[in-house]
């Protein structure tokens, strides 16, 4: 399958909140749909969910108007939205009932989720006397129920410690093996850059980034180097670099013991590294800069 957001503007009231929205997502792969608190993230996912209509735009499937009632979506939102009072089984057979699921499968399903995701001995539990990390892991339950096939994770791992966090991951790959539709959101970049192939960074309602993240960081990293030496601190190659061969790179930033430098225009490789090694600087590292999706998210969006 492959979902398509077309153009999306939506609107609150005189306020314009999402500016045309668009982005794309396949079967098998999960996009990583990124961006600041209020840049229109929950806005296109409640959207997305016909929660929302938008003002403007259209969402396919298959090349087809995405019409959201045919097809069973899963959402984990960022808040919960379970019932504290209830037990767990309770509500997550209510839940599954609601998506139109028989009773006897909304039991078989609610407890094939318990137990894949160790929370099976609270199913008769209230939901409010279970930890933190366990509410996420019956939250996450709820999300999955129905057997969804369009998968929308909003911070999925909230209060998850290690341990807890490990099993959601193997259950995010699990989903993306099985040929789900996954649209994951996170502050946390090492999660988004685990499962995700394909992002899509909104700020102030518009997409400023999409496509696949490792021709993305191909982009981003070309023309700039990760350069340390043997014989000098970072501060003395800092100085160095900017005094001695500032002709020839610039520096734009520091990894732990790593300077980060843009060659300049003109200027090869083999040329830089020959006027290093003759300014007495023993290399180290002499390497292709690889940004992380936490460097480009700030570039993009940081600036404010």
């Amino acid at each position: 399958m492959r979902l398509e957001v077309k153009d999306i503007k939506k609107s609150f009231g005189d306020n314009e909140v999402l500016h045309g929205v668009s982005f794309d997502v396949e079967s098998g792969k999960a996009l990583g749909l990124l961006g600041r608190n209020g840049a229109g993230k929950t806005t296109t996912m409640r959207i997305l969910m016909d929660v929302f209509h938008s003002n403007s735009g259209e969402i396919l499937l298959d090349g087809k108007k995405f019409v959201q009632r045919n097809h069973q979506i899963g959402y984990l939102p960022e808040e919960r939205g379970l019932y504290p009072k209830k037990t767990v089984i309770e509500q997550m057979v209510y839940l599954a009932r609601l998506r139109g699921i028989s009773k006897a499968n909304a039991i078989a399903n609610s407890k094939k989720w318990l137990t894949r995701l160790e929370v099976i001995d609270y199913e008769k539990k209230k939901l409010e006397t279970l930890s933190k990390g366990n509410q996420q892991k019956v939250q996450l339950a709820s999300t999955l129920v129905c057997n969804p096939d369009i998968i929308i994770l909003d911070e999925p791992f909230s209060g998850l410690d290690p341990i807890n966090s490990q099993i959601l991951q193997q259950v995010v790959r699990e989903l993306i093996s099985e040929n789900k539709i996954v649209i994951f959101s996170s502050h946390q970049m090492s999660y988004v850059e685990e499962f995700c192939e394909d992002i899509a960074i909104i700020n102030h309602g518009e997409v400023v980034l999409s496509g696949d993240l490792d021709k993305i960081k191909l982009e981003y990293g070309e023309k700039q180097l990760v350069l340390s030496a043997v014989n000098l601190s970072l501060d003395e190659l800092e100085s160095r670099c900017a005094g001695e061969l500032s002709d020839l790179l610039e520096i734009t930033g520091k990894i732990k013991d790593t300077l980060i430098i843009k060659i300049h225009d003109g200027v090869t490789r083999n040329a830089l590294l020959t006027a290093i090694i003759s300014k007495n600087i023993e290399v180290e590292h002499f390497e292709t800069y690889k940004p992380s999706l936490n460097d480009i998210f700030i570039a993009k969006v940081g600036e404010e």
